[in-house]
């Protein structure tokens, strides 16, 4: 089965492992570019512009931590 082009905003929520707020808020920011869809305004996000955003967030937090201004790691799994 091909990967679907477009995400919803819950299937964004599952790869980046946030709340659906957080997501809604990457969206309403424009952190995260998506479209609206239908006579609901539901939103999509393309699977490409998530990876996009994705390797963003890599080279932003590469740059923090060059630059010193990266907070402490925290590993955040169970023990």
């Amino acid at each position: 089965m091909a990967e679907k082009r477009f995400l919803t905003l819950a299937d964004v929520g599952e790869v980046l492992n946030i709340s659906s707020s957080q997501t809604y808020a990457l969206v309403r920011s424009g952190d995260l570019p998506a479209i609206q869809i239908g006579g609901r305004g539901q939103w999509r996000v393309e699977s490409q512009v998530l990876e996009e955003f994705i390797a963003r967030a890599y080279e932003r937090s590469a740059a923090a931590v060059r630059d010193g201004a990266a907070g402490p790691v925290r590993d955040s799994s169970p023990r």
